[in-house]
């Protein structure tokens, strides 16, 4: 072993590591930490100087199982590789790590500045082989050591936890009595409001829709804290959604022994650090699970369904799932449809100026590049509008029933509020009572003390009046059901189901619950035959429904004239003009696309769009503008400017119709005159003869 410490070692710094594992050791086995310290004295006797030895004790409570999160060991690290090391103090090497990776790393830096690694067994120099070869083996024997204390302490914990023996914070409901047996919470207050979160789950099948329930109701709900001075106390608050989520992925509800839900993955951070990060293990890879261990809020089968209802609700999967809980919008049956095409669930579309006309969409393979066109596309009212009836038929022979079911449902639900109420006011009494017994104890000479008893029970008593003022508030407008009258007129009402449903103050929210209670899913798919559909129901309990829908044309298919139409008055337009047309049409009790009387105007625009030509009814001595022009030798604006000044007789049967000229002796004599005086007209023989002269 080589011992040799020189005057170079003794010039630079020397630096004792003080590290613990856990805070626990930390406040708990001192000693050791005393020891770790005293090693300032041990190089001082070694030749140090008092200023030129530095303590490095931040990472104090820090695993030596990594680098990351120990500053100090970073720092040592920094220091030795910049030379400014003659020696690192270490009570055993272990202190300064036990990960073989971060221990070589200091080594190989050691042996390359010179740096000496002293503890409790003696001085090594690194760069000697000898002394290099036995840190190394400390460094291994460091590591295994860590890996034989973790498997110790965790096989004594899985042996426990097999047996349900081991103890772990519990969720707020439940709790240890005097024989460490897990019990409900013996207040009733925090019993009825984890019982009303499942409740409501149970028949709103949203997370969202409890937190906004509790809201709604001004209900409070309580969380124990665990350690430190508040261990064990309750604390109440408002319902979060993740409180409400915690709540229904937590087997502990269901009466089941659980250990092993989560476990702590190494994974490289962007830094290059490693750490570990806490991730759910699915529920087969469960280390321990103990049905019927103790008492629950739930039955395991419940829990299974909230679990299937919460992966459902998921809207950031990677495939969307049908029987998605009831959302807002005015689409009746988003999240039961499947297309039958690519078997995905079929999306809802809002289009039109602020959305009011809802469509159902499957573009799956046309946005995975797997086709040019979308799989449906059709208007949410017609499918909506067919399904309803089914529905509506096939609770005619049950309406009673379910009439007093829900009757009875909404009667127990505002039971459980009010119940939870009456314990809110039951415990603000209790503290307004314990207050009083406060202040009346106090020795009366002891006037700050009793000032200040006096106050908090002045404040006691003013929230017990705010609490009952808010109960009384809840109960006259959330209360509902309550006397025989308000129960014959729900009956009355359900009697007529189809009513209720249509009713404009029943919401789509609501709709959307009565049929997830009745309908698993929709499948839906093309036929064969153009503009239809071909609907697939399957209920609740197997049973099957298959509907035909037709779809109806849009608009430009509607107002577009049959062929049958175009062809009549195609047949018509070789000898009669648009207006004796529409007179036949007329007769014939045939009306226009839009259901309108045919007129001359809309018999011309169907010439028009499909280019019909008019009609040639003209006389034997009737000519055209072109035959006038050429018989006059002027060009056809001479003739058309004679027709608009009345020189000349001319008809046009319709609009688009050429004029008929008649011309009789007179007429003509009178225009050739025109012609031959007229400076700005030249015929076509006086062009041709200036034409030649030139």
């Amino acid at each position: 072993m080589n011992t040799t410490i020189n005057e170079q070692h003794l010039s630079k710094t020397a630096y004792v590591y003080v590290r613990q594992s856990t805070m626990a050791q930390v406040r708990h086995h001192q000693e050791s930490t005393e020891r770790q310290y005293a090693l300032r004295e041990k190089a001082q006797q070694l030749g140090w100087s008092n200023s030129t030895v530095q303590i490095l004790d931040r990472d104090l409570g820090r695993s030596g199982a990594q680098a990351t999160g120990r500053e100090d060991f970073k720092t040592l690290v920094a220091e030795v590789s910049m030379g400014q090391v003659g020696a690192v103090f270490a009570l055993e090497v272990s202190r300064l790590a036990r990960s073989n990776a971060d221990w070589q790393r200091l080594l190989e830096l050691c042996a390359l500045t010179d740096t000496l690694v002293i503890d409790e067994d003696g001085c090594y120099n690194p760069a000697d082989f000898n002394d290099g070869l036995l840190l190394g083996l400390k460094g291994t024997m460091a590591q295994a050591e860590l890996h034989l204390l973790r498997g110790r302490l965790l096989g004594g914990k899985l042996n426990k936890a097999r047996k349900g023996e081991l103890r772990f914070p519990l969720p707020v409901g439940l709790c240890y009595d005097e024989e460490s047996r897990i019990v409900l919470d013996p207040d009733e207050e925090v019993q009825g409001a984890v019982a009303l979160v499942f409740r409501l789950f149970r028949e709103t099948g949203s997370a969202f829709a409890v937190v906004r329930q509790f809201a709604k109701s001004n209900l409070r709900f309580p969380r124990r804290s665990y350690g430190g001075a508040w261990d064990g106390k309750l604390i109440w608050g408002s319902l979060t959604h993740g409180r409400v989520l915690y709540l229904l992925k937590n087997p502990s509800y269901a009466g089941v022994y659980v250990f092993g839900r989560y476990q702590y993955r190494r994974q490289i951070s962007l830094s290059g650090e490693v750490r570990q990060k806490m991730r759910p293990v699915p529920m087969a890879e469960w280390r321990v699970s103990l049905q019927e261990h103790h008492d629950g809020y739930i039955s395991w089968e419940e829990y299974l369904k909230n679990q299937e209802r919460l992966e459902k609700n998921r809207t950031n999967g990677e495939e969307m799932l049908v029987s998605g809980p009831a959302r807002e919008g005015l689409a009746l049956l988003q999240g039961l449809l499947v297309c039958g095409h690519c078997g995905r669930a079929i999306t809802v579309r809002y289009t039109g100026h602020g959305g009011v006309y809802p469509c159902y969409l499957c573009n799956w393979l046309r946005r995975e590049g797997l086709g040019s066109k979308d799989c449906l596309n059709f208007r949410c009212d017609l499918l909506d509008a067919a399904i309803a009836e089914e529905v509506l038929q096939a609770l005619k022979p049950a309406e009673l029933e379910l009439a007093l079911a829900a009757l009875e449902e909404l009667e127990a639900r505002d039971h459980t509020i009010g119940r939870q109420w009456q314990m809110r006011l039951e415990r603000a009494e209790y503290e307004a009572a314990l207050a009083e017994r406060r202040y009346q104890e106090v020795d009366p000479s002891q006037r700050l003390v009793a000032t200040t008893l006096e106050r908090r029970w002045n404040d006691a008593l003013l929230r017990c009046e705010e609490l009952k003022e808010q109960a009384t508030e809840f109960q006259r407008q959330h209360m509902r059901v309550a006397t025989p009258e308000q129960k014959a007129k729900v009956l009355a009402l359900a009697k007529d189901l189809p009513q209720l449903w249509r009713a404009p103050t029943t919401q789509p929210k609501d709709r959307k619950r009565m049929l997830r209670l009745l309908i698993k899913d929709i499948t839906v798919e093309k036929s064969s035959i153009p503009k239809q559909l071909l609907v697939h129901v399957r209920w609740h309990g197997n049973a099957s429904t298959d509907l035909t829908l037709q779809i109806p044309a849009n608009v430009a298919n509607r107002v577009r004239y049959p062929a049958v139409v175009v062809d009549c008055i195609r047949d018509m337009a070789h000898h009669l003009p648009d207006a004796e047309i529409a007179e036949q049409l007329r007769l014939q009790g045939q009306t226009s696309a839009k259901g309108k009387p045919y007129t001359a105007k809309i018999v011309e625009w169907i010439r028009s769009r499909y280019r019909i030509p008019p009609p040639v009814l003209h006389k034997s001595e009737e000519l055209t503008v072109h035959q006038v022009a050429k018989q006059f030798e002027v060009s056809e604006h001479v003739v058309y400017y004679w027709i608009q000044r009345s020189l000349l007789k001319a008809r046009k049967l319709n609009a688009g119709s050429p004029y008929w000229i008649t011309l009789d002796e007179t007429d003509e004599q009178k225009l050739r005159e025109w012609v031959r005086n007229s400076s700005r007209i030249h015929t076509a023989s006086q062009t041709r003869t200036e034409g030649g002269a030139l």
